[in-house]
Formats: structure tokens, sequence, C-alpha cells
């Protein structure tokens, strides 16, 4: 238990410094106010020059505090965790970091993309950096709905309201495509890259091809109940899960023993137990 937590806590560090370099390297010194707590702190620093995390950190205050009551003493220890450093992390590394390029649509690009990665990692570890992240964890709590679109609905108007104050509407749809970057890359680091296939085999020969999976590709398979409405027929529908690379030799397999199976293979995006990714 011990080890897990530290575990968690040391991604979630990894992810907020990931999060702090997107910011510092890419977002801020272009003006691309990427929505939430992140994009009001980049105002202010171009309005008032007061520093970026800072800003961050007291405007996130009396979110953590409702985060606390929603989620838990537990998370509420992760939030604040993550919050403090995030706002270290942007401060501190912000005078020391190149900033590698002043193309805003690289730097909308490379930006939304690391700090995706970044907050991903956060989520999977059970904190947040406070800000939309925090919100949005906590809307997930009660409706359950993606966290990515739950970000990019909020930080949506969050945007609306940067480009009116930098007069800058190229500015503005830049920020909403980082902001869609970063929703469509938090999803991929917590749903996983897709990486396996789930194989759904109708066939007149079931027990012959399971066998051959079994034997043959030692993985594991199990038959489902169907009925076939036209034909009112019951029947075993086989299904199995592999790898990519064990995609052309499942197909070759099941063409050798019944050419005319019906074969669906569908995106698996993570996969836990025997043969694959250990459980946690």
């Amino acid at each position: 238990m011990k080890r897990r937590l530290i575990r968690e806590y040391f991604f979630i560090l990894i992810g907020v410094l990931l999060t702090a370099i997107g910011l510092d390297m890419f977002l801020v010194p272009n003006k691309i106010a990427a929505g939430g707590v992140s994009g009001i702190a980049t105002i202010v620093y171009y309005a008032a020059r007061f520093p970026v995390g800072m800003t961050m950190l007291i405007i996130n205050v009396p979110l953590f505090l409702i985060g606390i009551r929603k989620l838990g003493v537990g998370f509420g220890i992760r939030s604040l965790f993550g919050t403090v450093t995030i706002s270290l992390a942007v401060d501190l590394l912000a005078p020391i970091l190149p900033v590698p390029t002043r193309d805003p649509l690289l730097a909308s690009i490379y930006g939304g993309i690391v700090t995706g990665i970044g907050i991903g990692i956060v989520f999977r570890n059970g904190g947040t950096t406070g800000g939309t992240d925090l919100a949005a964890a906590i809307v997930n709590n009660y409706m359950k709905m993606s966290v990515g679109v739950v970000l990019f609905m909020i930080d949506a108007a969050v945007i609306a309201a940067a480009g009116i104050t930098f007069k800058s509407a190229e500015l503005a749809l830049y920020a909403l495509l980082t902001i869609f970057l970063t929703s469509r890359v938090i999803d991929m680091v917590q749903e996983g890259f897709g990486y396996a296939k789930a194989a759904l085999i109708i066939s007149d020969r079931p027990r012959e091809i399971s066998e051959a999976i079994l034997s043959q590709m030692d993985r594991g398979v199990t038959t489902l109940k169907g009925t076939g409405m036209y034909t009112g027929t019951d029947r075993d529908v086989v299904f199995s899960v592999v790898t990519r690379a064990e995609i052309s030799i499942l197909k070759k397999l099941v063409h050798s023993i019944d050419p005319k199976a019906f074969v669906i293979l569908t995106d698996v995006h993570e996969v836990l137990g025997e043969g694959f990714k250990r459980r946690v």
C-alpha cells in the first residue's frame, strides 16, 4: 500500500512537471491562454506582469476547498499536492526553460500535447493540478462524463473571454486547438492507446476455432451464446483479445478453419489480466 502511494505521488509529480513545461515553453510565451486557470493566469501575466504560477495558486484555493468536500480528504491531499507543485513548477521553471518556437500554430500543437500528457498522468494517479482539472474531476465523480469532454466545455468559455481580452481572434482559435488536443491526449493517456484488438467470431465451427486460438496462439477464449435473428438458429460466438501483432495470425487461423466465418475486430484501449498488463 505504501509503495503504491509513493508511486502515485511520484507520477503525479512527473505529470505536474510536464504540464509546467508545456505552459512555460509553448503556451504562455506565445500568449496562448489555453482555457481554465492557466488561461486566466496568462491573461493576468500580460496585463499586470503577475507570476503565472502565483495567480494559479490564488484562484485554485476555493476550488481545492470544494474538492475536499465533494471528493474526500484523500483526493484533497492529492489535489493540494498537485495544485501547489504546479504553481511552484511554473514559476521556477519559466526563467530557465527555452522557448523553442514563436510560431503560434506549433506552440498550440506541442503545448496541447505536452500539457495533455502531463494532466493525463496526474488524473490517472488520482490527483489534479487544480483549476478546471479539479472542476472536471468533480463533475466526472457525479456524472461520469469523459474528463476531456468536461474540460473542453468549461475551457471553451474561458477562451472566448481570452480572445476578447487579447483582441485577437487568431490567438483564441489557436487556444481552442490547444484545448482540443489537450482533451484528446488526456483521454488517450487515461484510457490507453488502443494497443490490442477484441475479436468476435461467428462461425459454424466455433469449437475448432476456439481450440486453435488456445493451442496455437496461447490466448484465452470465451464463447458467448447468440441467436441469428434471421434464421432463428442458436450458435456460439467466439470472443478473444489479441495484440495488434497477432491480428493477421488470428485472421489466417480463422480463415483456414472456416473461410465463411464472420469476424469483427474492434480496438481495445486497456487490457488487464493474464497475458497483458498486470492488474493495479
